[in-house]
């Protein structure tokens, strides 16, 4: 997965379906929301924002602070604009973070990112970038997925598929930054300090409502992990795929809520 993607059908399906992100990145981004209640700032850059819940958030909670949510999808950075509309103190930009400078005189003193920050072809340059455009002592957060075997929203899924696509597992992607030293080197290679790792669980939440299930099946077949990949399938091997989705989902519902567990590092730091 690169940025092509993103800035194309990838894209275009996460921002139709941004309810849905929304809804299962919601308990993350409660524990995101409250390392920044503690924290003082005045200008915020959300990196990779998607279709700007994050951003939207903290505009919403903090009136007297400037937010610039970044995305490289102008269908994602769209429905952020849509849903933006009211809200005075926030903007949305299309740009690549690893290139980008703002045109005023914005410079961040909190950046921050859910989930926005693994898919950077060069991260260090990225984030030496982003260390450039923000505030002296600036102060970044971020989450991120920890290891594959500790997130079965992706993997328990990904097994089902008749050929599980193997990958560099630094490469731009989902798990480019579950090694917590990589992500050191990284950051500190790019003028970052006081680096630290809170691990974090929480449930995905795919399927709701009437049918949770059929929910579930919908959310995993157009922005899940297996989406692109249901693609290439011939229709038996799709059928297969869809019986054994449906009965996963069936075992991981409980009380009308279809749910997958994922694990994550909230990564904080401090541009030297």
């Amino acid at each position: 997965m690169d940025k092509t993607d993103w800035q194309g059908s990838q894209g275009a399906s996460w921002a139709d379906n941004w309810r849905r992100t929304d809804r299962s990145f919601g308990i993350l981004t409660d524990r995101l929301l409250t390392r920044l209640r503690s924290l003082e700032f005045r200008e915020v850059l959300d990196i990779g924002c998607g279709a700007g819940e994050l951003s939207l958030a903290v505009a919403r909670n903090r009136p007297a602070v400037q937010v610039c949510g970044l995305d490289i999808s102008p269908h994602l950075v769209e429905a952020a604009q849509a849903r933006g509309e009211r809200f005075g103190n926030v903007t949305f930009v299309c740009h690549d973070a690893s290139t980008w400078r703002p045109e005023d005189a914005f410079a961040p003193d909190q950046l921050i990112s859910r989930h926005g920050v693994m898919f950077f072809g060069d991260p260090t340059a990225a984030f030496a970038n982003l260390a450039a455009v923000a505030a002296p002592s600036a102060k970044l957060l971020f989450s991120c997925f920890r290891a594959p075997s500790l997130n079965p929203f992706m993997t328990e899924v990904a097994r089902l598929l008749p050929q599980p696509a193997q990958s560099d597992p630094r490469a731009p992607g989902p798990f480019a930054f579950a090694d917590a030293s990589y992500v050191e080197q990284i950051l500190s290679a790019a003028g970052w300090t006081d680096i630290t790792f809170a691990p974090v669980e929480f449930p995905m939440i795919v399927g709701t409502g009437e049918d949770p299930v059929a929910d579930a099946r919908d959310y995993f077949c157009t922005i899940g992990p297996a989406a692109r990949a249901l693609g290439e399938l011939d229709q038996d091997e799709r059928q297969t795929f869809l019986t054994k989705l449906d009965a996963l989902s069936e075992r991981n519902c409980r009380e009308g809520i279809v749910s997958l567990p994922a694990a994550a590092w909230l990564v904080s730091a401090q541009r030297s």
